[in-house]
């Protein structure tokens, strides 16, 4: 084989490189169980049918194609599998299953005793593989396809919704790991709340965000990434199409080119079947293919009440453009502008924009998520707007911009005060004199101060008075100013020289990129093919065999090349073979003799008995 078609089928291997030093350990550790029972766990079932033939036929010796044409034909195989013997036989060949002799096809003692046994077992046997495919099912029926796409579109987006809330919540607070594994309870109630879930159902959503790359995990905190980001100022339809296609990328390739093929009026239990037929050994691999296929398929609205919809074939097959398209026909338009009300709610009356549904965050609080979702500005929330660069003007202007309503004077007035309050409280680094004190607070309403020092939701800062208009915190001046900020009272950040600083709370985590690693596949191959032509010589394979006795204490016929051209045989049991020579002791005469390699013609078993 060449080196690039032995690395392509090496990939196609489970073995342990580690130990691996020439091409007979390298032979070795592809004839391992292990190693054959996983490559003949994803043959389809033509070629196992192919497989299954050669290894019958192996049994009484070896075996050519028109052999294995012939059992295939004797065991009733359609005349499209007979005819394609040679080029299965040519596939399993790319997998190191079976290696052609000459004019022959030899199919290795490792691989028959793993194949063989299992025929007729937990294996069809190889009649039946060689069996033609049922029929592709074919509805009769006329169904409303687009009953089944209003149905997945509807829970696609509920995900898409649910998610993009997840996300907005780790943008406020990060949510913390636990050593043991999973999200803190508090946490995990917090973002169930956020995005409509049931406590339940989060860690899989939660997953699923963190396999797209939109949460990113720093320490013991998980974060919004800038992936996430990025993906949460998508459309509606971009967002499902990222997330669909995470899901495809992670299901076997082998089966999605099966389901790809196959019929839209598959169901999922017949689906199921399907698969199982045409991979009759597979294993662990197919049913974790098979559950992320049919059981994450249905939050993406890619199965309905289990059965696959028209979209999951479309997804499978690369055309996710197409399948978006198809589903976002049937998700809820977005909306531009809003209704501002006199009780200082808003309510929009459809999916907002995410651009404006994000600054909108930033100066007012989400009081429900729905096709209609409603906020509501505050005080607290209007600071919040202010800490982060928002000034009254701008507020006023942007909701002015995107109102029906116009801007009610309650609302107008709020901003307004709230502008006017804001930076009434400072927060700052604390100078040296103050040490160990971090953050200095203070104001120049000293009756403000004197109601920080008695509020009981802020004794985590641990606030002490240093003088009629300062307190002094242990903690940095971020965590004060954030903790003052949730109390709802008007603080701003300010630097060295007085001058009020804009914070942000929403921190993106950065993910890691990814460690180069060396393949370790190419790796082995520079070792093995390191030694050149040498390393696979007569003279090393007669090596090998005689070491291999003398670990086992067998005896074995040594015919020796002798200075006159004849050959003799001795009957030698393997002690040592080093630095090209063999030390043997002779059975018949009873001592022991050192011969060198390169005298040495042929190595065959020893006669029975002796």
């Amino acid at each position: 084989m060449s080196r690039d078609s032995l690395a392509t089928a090496l990939h196609s291997r489970e073995f342990e490189p580690a130990g691996v030093r020439d091409l007979f350990d390298l032979a070795e550790a592809v004839l391992t169980p292990d190693s054959v029972d996983h490559a003949v766990g994803r043959l389809d079932r033509r070629r196992l049918a192919v497989l299954a033939a050669a290894v019958e036929l192996a049994a009484s010796g070896g075996t050519t194609v028109s052999a294995v044409h012939g059992e295939l034909m004797r065991h009733a195989a359609s005349a499209e599998l007979s005819d394609a013997a040679g080029e299965l036989l040519d596939a399993l060949t790319e997998l190191m299953l079976v290696v052609p002799v000459d004019h022959g096809i030899h199919v290795p003692a490792a691989v028959t005793a793993r194949v063989a046994p299992r025929l007729g077992a937990d294996l069809p046997s190889a009649a039946e593989l060689a069996t033609p495919a049922p029929p592709v099912l074919v509805s009769g029926d006329d169904v409303d396809r687009s009953l089944i796409d209003r149905r997945a579109a509807e829970t696609a987006y509920a995900t898409v919704a649910a998610t993009a809330e997840v996300l907005a919540a780790l943008g406020v607070q990060p949510a913390r790991e636990l050593a043991k594994g999973g999200l803190a309870l508090p946490d995990s109630k917090r973002l169930a709340e956020a995005s409509g879930v049931t406590l339940e159902a989060l860690p899989r959503l939660f997953h699923r965000a963190e396999e797209a790359g939109l949460v990113v995990r720093e320490g013991a905190y998980w974060l919004e990434s800038e992936q996430g980001a990025a993906w949460s100022l998508e459309s509606s339809e971009g967002r499902w199409r990222h997330l669909a296609a995470c899901w495809r990328d992670r299901i076997p390739e082998l089966l999605r080119e099966l389901v790809a093929r196959r019929s839209e009026s598959l169901t999922a239990s017949t689906l199921r079947d399907d698969v199982r037929w045409f991979y009759p050994a597979g294993g662990r691999w197919l049913d974790e293919g098979l559950e992320r296929l049919i059981g994450e398929a249905e939050a993406l609205g890619l199965a309905v009440t289990g059965e696959p919809a028209p979209t999951t074939l479309l997804v499978l097959d690369g055309e996710l453009e197409q399948a978006s398209a198809r589903l976002a026909a049937h998700f809820p338009a977005q909306v531009e502008q809003i209704y501002l009300q006199h009780d200082l709610s808003i309510v929009s009356p459809g999916p907002l924009e995410p651009a404006l549904d994000a600054r909108l965050r930033g100066f007012a609080d989400v009081e429900g998520r729905d096709l209609a979702s409603t906020y509501r500005v505050s005080a607290a929330s209007v600071n919040r707007g202010l800490a982060v660069g928002e000034t009254a003007e701008s507020i006023l202007a942007f909701l002015d911009d995107i109102s029906l309503t116009g801007i009610p004077q309650p609302l107008a007035y709020l901003v307004a005060e709230a502008a006017a309050k804001f930076g009434s409280l400072r927060v700052a680094l604390a100078g040296e004199a103050d040490a160990p004190a971090r953050a200095v607070v203070h104001s120049d309403d000293e009756q403000l101060v004197r109601t920080l020092t008695v509020d009981q939701t802020l004794s985590s800062i641990g606030l002490r008075q240093a003088g009629p208009d300062r307190l002094l915190s242990r903690f940095a001046p971020e965590v004060v100013f954030w903790a003052l900020s949730d109390a709802r009272y008007p603080v701003a950040a300010e630097d060295a020289e007085g001058n009020i600083i804009r914070l942000s709370r929403h921190h993106l985590a950065t993910a890691p990129a990814p460690t180069p690693k060396s393949d370790p596949i190419e790796a082995l191959l520079d070792l093995v093919f390191a030694e050149g032509e040498d390393g696979a010589t007569e003279q090393a394979w007669l090596a090998r065999q005689l070491e291999a006795a003398a670990r086992s204490k067998e005896t074995l016929t040594v015919t020796v090349r002798m200075p006159g051209g004849d050959t003799a045989d001795y009957l030698l049991a393997p002690a040592s073979v080093a630095n090209g020579r063999l030390r043997a002791r002779d059975r018949k005469a009873d001592i022991e003799r050192t011969l060198p390699l390169s005298a040495i013609a042929a190595v065959t078993p020893a006669p029975a008995g002796t």
